[in-house]
């Protein structure tokens, strides 16, 4: 159960593993910084200090090589000059200024100083189109799939999204929720498959239910709507797999003026209800449902099933990237049994303690996308709360 304490105990364990990873990082950044000019002293040393056969001139060439890709143009051109000003001297108090391994020596480290330059152009200019192509990957991640507001219909909500590839910021998992004429509606889903076709099932499910939400009156007609749609847009895009493509999703509705919540489930993991005394209740289906896009094998009915949602109580929806976590052991991430007895003073804090925790179990290492959507009813008197969880781009880091 380490990192989801009482009354956001995780949140305040997980900061702490990240203020001690800072202060790692700031100490590697330090080391980084004053590199360049160690090499060059430890050359001077070097030379200064052993017989005349002995050079230090691996030293000054490595200075510029390694400041190339970590600083900046003028700061790689500066390290350049100095380490050849560095051999210049040595060789002046040597007294050897004008023989032929003092000027090939000084001829290598000004041309390793040129190559450095180059280098250092090279990867800048890398740097800027890899910063493009991020900035343009934000833009789709928050066209496709915007942060939902921190309130809706007088009801908290948090979401998070992990993407499992190294600098991705969407994949095939997807959240909205929605204020409507019938109440707050809500979904989650997971896209069966990977890459641009993923994120363009993505793009019809959020389009489909943007619009069914708010015109049809009951649950079960938003779900046979995602339905047709996935149905009609597979026959017409070759991205889209009309034959073996599925979305499990659930899809919720909290109606106005009334404690309740209703949830139905086409195939997806079942959501967790957290109450304020610390109860959990697993709200799985009483009939199991096939996932969207897979109604031409069976003509089940959709039934919204109904559970009390009084205030205080939290609703947490997920997708598979958060069950099929692993530690190292193999070992799946068991949500229920590492939130059962817990208490969280809102979305915001459940979901920070979730993700360390998660973290925690897999070691900073994820298989699989993983989407997480937390709506609470606050309990009367409960203060405001604050976003503190949004998209999070796996980059190598935690």
């Amino acid at each position: 159960m380490a990192g989801l304490g009482q009354r956001g105990g995780g949140e305040r364990a997980g900061g702490a593993g990240n203020g001690a990873g800072g202060a790692g990082n700031g100490v590697a950044r330090r080391v980084v910084r004053v590199l360049p000019g160690a090499l060059i002293a430890l050359g001077l040393f070097f030379d200064v200090m052993t017989p005349p056969s002995f050079t230090g001139s691996p030293f000054f060439t490595a200075a510029p090589l390694i400041a190339a890709p970590l600083f900046s143009f003028r700061a790689t051109a500066l390290t350049g000059a100095l380490a050849s000003l560095a051999v210049v001297l040595l060789h002046i108090h040597n007294g050897t200024t004008w023989k032929v391994e003092a000027m090939t020596e000084l001829a290598t480290v000004l041309t390793v100083s040129g190559l450095a330059l180059l280098i250092n152009r090279v990867v800048r200019r890398s740097g800027e189109r890899l910063a493009s192509a991020r900035e343009i990957a934000e833009a789709a991640q928050r066209a496709v799939l915007p942060t939902p507001a921190e309130r809706i219909g007088g009801l908290h909500v948090s979401a998070a999204y992990e993407a499992a590839q190294a600098d991705a910021f969407i994949g095939g998992d997807l959240y909205a929720v929605q204020d409507t004429p019938y109440g707050v509606r809500l979904a989650v889903g997971d896209v069966r498959g990977k890459g641009l076709g993923a994120v363009e099932a993505v793009a019809v499910v959020l389009g489909a239910f943007r619009e069914a939400a708010e015109s049809e009156p009951t649950l079960e007609g938003v779900a046979q709507r995602l339905e047709r749609a996935l149905a009609r847009e597979g026959t017409r895009r070759d991205s889209l797999d009309a034959v073996e493509g599925f979305t499990t999703c659930v899809l919720g509705e909290i109606p106005p003026g009334a404690e309740v919540l209703r949830l139905v489930n086409r195939g997806h993991p079942e959501p967790l209800l957290l109450h304020a005394d610390g109860r959990l209740a697993v709200l799985a289906p009483a009939d199991p449902a096939l996932p969207l896009g897979m109604g031409e094998l069976g003509g089940w009915p959709d039934r919204a099933q109904e559970w009390a949602f009084p205030a205080g109580t939290t609703l947490l929806l997920f997708t598979d990237g958060l069950t099929e976590a692993r530690d190292g052991a193999g070992v799946f991430y068991e949500p229920a049994e590492r939130l059962r007895g817990r208490v969280f003073p809102g979305p915001d804090a459940l979901l920070s303690a979730l993700g360390s925790d998660v973290r925690r179990h897999t070691g900073g290492g994820a298989t699989d996308d993983m989407a997480l959507l937390a709506v609470g009813r606050p309990a009367q008197g409960q203060p405001e709360r604050r976003r503190t969880v949004q998209v999070v781009p796996r980059d190598g880091g935690v």
